[in-house]
């Protein structure tokens, strides 16, 4: 039986690689991250989700105090907003976007391998994406790639002869408009995405 183990965040990338995980495996684990974001509206949304998805479980770790930043995801500063996809070039150039929470991808996955190994799941699924021009350094394939190796170097897989775990990232080099097609190419997707959460002021329906 095919296994994997997916991050579940609430929002529209994530969403999607839920159920494309459930067009590839036989059986699909779901986890979330309570990390103090100031929205928990993602978690709800990734709860609605994770019931639609009817995954084989959804488990909300909580990891409260414990990433800190300047990112208006987990402070009181001011959101930066911009009125077009060329604005947000032209202001955010090479420097990272203020969202950006320094490591969280790292813990996240770090803990995802945990649970993959205590489960007995080789397959861990994010929705991170490298086509994103915010610029987030851990959402590279390059970053995926070193964390595979350190994974699999910290759990013995490099040398024990055991099975690997592996990091499928399904979105890595799809276009917005193209992951958006994958999803609603999955009936089952198209309609969970209105339940989800991708907006980093909290509202819904998210605005633009």
């Amino acid at each position: 039986m095919k296994k994997a183990l997916v991050v579940l965040s609430g929002g529209q990338d994530s969403t999607t690689c839920l159920f494309w995980a459930k067009y590839h495996f036989d059986e699909v684990h779901a986890i979330t991250f309570d990390y103090g974001q100031r929205h928990s509206i993602e978690i709800d949304a990734a709860v609605e989700v994770a019931h639609m998805a009817e995954v084989a479980s959804h488990e909300i770790i909580k990891v409260p105090n414990c990433l800190i930043s300047m990112s208006p995801l987990i402070s009181n500063n001011e959101l930066e907003k911009y009125e077009n996809a060329e604005q947000m070039g032209s202001v955010i150039g090479n420097r990272r976007e203020l969202t950006f929470v320094p490591m969280r991808n790292a813990l996240f996955l770090t803990i995802a391998a945990n649970r993959a190994e205590a489960l007995g799941i080789p397959n861990i699924i994010t929705g991170v994406c490298q086509m994103d021009n915010a610029n987030y350094d851990d959402c590279r394939a390059t970053f995926i790639d070193a964390t595979t190796e350190y994974i699999n170097y910290a759990l013995g897989h490099d040398h024990r002869g055991t099975a690997p775990i592996r990091i499928l990232t399904p979105l890595m080099t799809l276009s917005k408009a193209k992951s958006v097609k994958l999803a609603y190419e999955m009936a089952d997707c198209w309609k969970a995405l209105a339940y989800t959460h991708t907006s980093y002021d909290g509202r819904y329906p998210p605005t633009d």
